[in-house]
């Protein structure tokens, strides 16, 4: 006679229920009693809890609740964005556990969650609807307050300084955009020193891809005002914010003065020569280029370093530089002068001395290498040259706005 499922074992169907996603596990209920009984064994909800919505313990505790009662509560409230919200919350968290060790004033610039409500109200506002992913992002936290220094990186140079912050949801809607070049364009970022925002397309028009994120250029060239380039940084929130997230967390960006410097460094990119090591960091600049015409502006951070094994008489001056820069054409330059910016660093075991410079291309590519001359400090006659390791400078993808 066939097997009836109100006679098998309990502990063996609920470990074949353990496997189940959520949406699985629902439907359970709605199948027998003895289903809908088994499905609400509240351990089978613990999983879901902690993979979906990244309830621990402790939180469960304080809640009160069953695991399954908190499932049901949170997926009532987030539902919608299960796909997105615990990789985003991590991001977050994550962010925030960074920042606090080292850039602790930027956590103060946070702003709180967003309710569904608010959401909906700036969709109505600007006629248009916001990506899940983006407002996932936003529940969690409302971006940050117009400060410096920005949560999304800064960069300097003598006279140049950008820092951006990621706006809240009421100033983005504030800077949408509907005019020619960059219609139905939600600005994610903003700098108050340079007016640079990187933006999010809402819509595919004017050759953009929906939900593409980029800094726009003006084209110089062309008649049109409203004829923008576009260099493309996200395909996506999502895509965007946790890549941009896990650079920082890894270090990947160097922090400096309390800052996120979005300086990109290639583990490749490190020559040593004796006891000095030269290694080389980079950075476009999309505020400072063009493409028509075309100017490609970058900026290299450049930090040279004595081991501090080396011995006390191996100390050295640097007194030269020698450059080698070859677009990508194949066009090369050579430079050669006193010093690195207008400074002659002395170097000793263990000491460090880093500084930046830039250069701009009229290719979207190009390298630079060469070699810094140094003189001993204990034997002025004797001098030695110390490579700088070959670094590369590509332009990020770009397309011409079609308005």
């Amino acid at each position: 006679s066939p097997l009836s499922l109100e006679l098998l074992p309990t502990d063996p169907l609920l470990l074949i229920l353990s496997f189940l996603d959520y949406r699985d596990l629902v439907s359970c209920c709605y199948l027998n009693r003895r289903l809908n009984q088994l499905s609400s064994h509240d351990p089978l909800w613990k999983r879901h809890c902690k993979k979906y919505w990244l309830i621990s313990e402790e939180e469960k505790s304080r809640r009160n609740q069953s695991w399954r009662a908190i499932f049901i509560s949170t997926y009532s409230d987030l539902g919608r964005y299960i796909h997105y919200y615990a990789t985003l919350k991590k991001a977050w968290d994550d962010l925030k556990q960074y920042l606090g060790q080292w850039c602790p004033r930027m956590i103060s610039s946070l702003k709180e969650s967003v309710r569904e409500e608010d959401l909906d109200a700036v969709e109505a506002q600007i006629r248009c609807k916001l990506p899940n992913d983006y407002r996932c992002s936003f529940r969690i936290h409302n971006g940050q307050k117009l400060v410096v220094p920005g949560l999304m990186g800064s960069m300097a140079l003598s006279n140049h300084y950008r820092s951006e912050d990621l706006l809240d949801i009421d100033t983005a809607a504030g800077g949408f955009q509907q005019r020619l070049g960059l219609k139905q364009c939600l600005p994610l970022t903003f700098c108050i020193h340079t007016g640079l925002s990187q933006y999010m397309a809402l819509e595919s028009v004017e050759g953009r891809n929906k939900y593409e994120i980029f800094y726009q250029c003006p084209d110089q060239m062309a008649r049109n005002p409203s004829a923008i380039v576009m260099f493309i940084t996200g395909t996506s929130y999502f895509e965007w914010f946790t890549s941009y997230v896990n650079k920082v967390v890894t270090g990947g960006y160097p922090i400096i003065r309390d800052q996120i410097f979005r300086y990109v460094h290639d583990k490749d990119c490190v020559a040593t020569t004796e006891d000095i090591t030269v290694s080389v960091s980079t950075s476009f600049l999309p505020e400072l280029s063009s493409v028509h015409p075309p100017h490609y502006f970058f900026t290299y951070r450049i930090r040279i370093e004595m081991s501090k094994d080396a011995l006390p008489e191996n100390a050295c001056q640097l007194e030269s530089r020698y450059w080698r820069i070859t677009n990508a054409k194949g066009d090369v330059e050579e430079v050669q002068g006193p010093g690195v910016v207008g400074e002659f660093p002395v170097i000793s075991p263990g000491k460090v001395y880093e500084y930046t410079s830039c250069t701009t291309f009229t290719t979207t590519s190009g390298y630079m290498e060469g070699y810094y001359t140094f003189h001993c400090l204990y034997n002025k006659d004797r001098f030695f040259n110390v490579t700088i390791p070959r670094f590369h400078m590509v332009c990020p993808a770009f397309k011409v706005s079609t308005a």
